[in-house]
Order: structure tokens, then C-alpha cells, then sequence
């Protein structure tokens, strides 16, 4: 049941990323914005990649121990 729960937690998380990531994708493509703004939204996509790829090595990890 724990893996159950920690798997179903683990979708929620990556789904939330995921979605806040191509928000800025798509705006980064759609619109104009000066170098700044761009260079932000750049740094936070990146962040949230790493965040996905964090949450996932704690799931195997936990899976794993």
C-alpha cells in the first residue's frame, strides 16, 4: 500500500512540474520578451527539469532501501 501511495504521490508531483515547465516553454516561444525576462524563465525551467529528476531518484531510492 506504501508504494501504492508513494508511486500515486510521485505522478502528482512530476504531472505539477511537467505542466509548470511547458507553461514557460510555450510562452518563451509564443511571445516576446526582452533578454532578462528570458534569461529567468530559462533558469526556472532548468530548475524544475532538476526537480523532476530529484523527485524521481528519491522514489527509487526509497524504493530500493
Amino acid at each position: 500500500m506504501e508504494i501504492l501511495a508513494e508511486t500515486l504521490d510521485v505522478i502528482g508531483k512530476i504531472m505539477i512540474a511537467y505542466a509548470a515547465i511547458m507553461v514557460h516553454y510555450r510562452f518563451r516561444k509564443e511571445h516576446k520578451i526582452d533578454e532578462q525576462v528570458f534569461h529567468s524563465m530559462r533558469r526556472e525551467q532548468i530548475g524544475g527539469i532538476v526537480g523532476v529528476v530529484l523527485i524521481v531518484a528519491g522514489y527509487v531510492l526509497r524504493l530500493l532501501l
